[in-house]
């Protein structure tokens, strides 16, 4: 929310989706906001993919999304709990689809042209911090994904 109000005036406010813990989305408006989206923000707990049906997702054609960010793979003791009995349902092939180079291949064959994401777990603390720089460096400064990416090597 600090980061909506912050860059307000910039480019946010075209931005929609859910915010906050207030409900879990449904999977018709996962679609929605994926298939209508020009730049996609994720910052949720434990991987993206398990948060959206997979099958669903493959048939879907998301040419439309320039860029996806995925600040992923934070993990409390409750998404843990969450996360494991969800993964008792699952086909070990299917986890392995939810790995992070998994999902960006998935989402590049989809349409999304530029994926940002995180290669293993992290703190909500790190990953507050890596929002901030992306937004810092893509809405305020203008860099590009490219030059984003790299500030947040360093």
């Amino acid at each position: 929310k600090e980061i909506l109000e912050k860059y307000h005036d910039l480019f946010t406010l075209k931005w929609e989706g859910v915010v906050g813990n207030v409900r879990v989305p449904s999977q018709a408006e996962w679609e929605q906001v994926l298939t209508n989206c020009s730049a996609f923000l994720f910052y949720g707990m434990e991987r993206f993919m398990s948060h959206i049906l997979l099958n669903r997702l493959v048939a879907m054609n998301i040419p439309k999304c320039h860029l996806m960010i995925l600040l992923d793979l934070m993990r409390s003791k409750q998404s843990h709990q969450r996360i494991t009995k969800s993964d008792i349902h699952k086909s070990c092939l299917h986890i392995a689809i939810e790995r992070p180079t998994e999902t960006a291949v998935l989402l590049s064959l989809t349409g999304v042209r530029s994926i940002i994401a995180n290669q293993w777990y992290t703190t909500l603390q790190e990953n507050a911090g890596r929002l901030e720089i992306l937004s810092e460096s893509l809405l305020s400064v203008g860099r590009t994904t490219g030059q984003t990416v790299h500030v947040l090597q360093e």
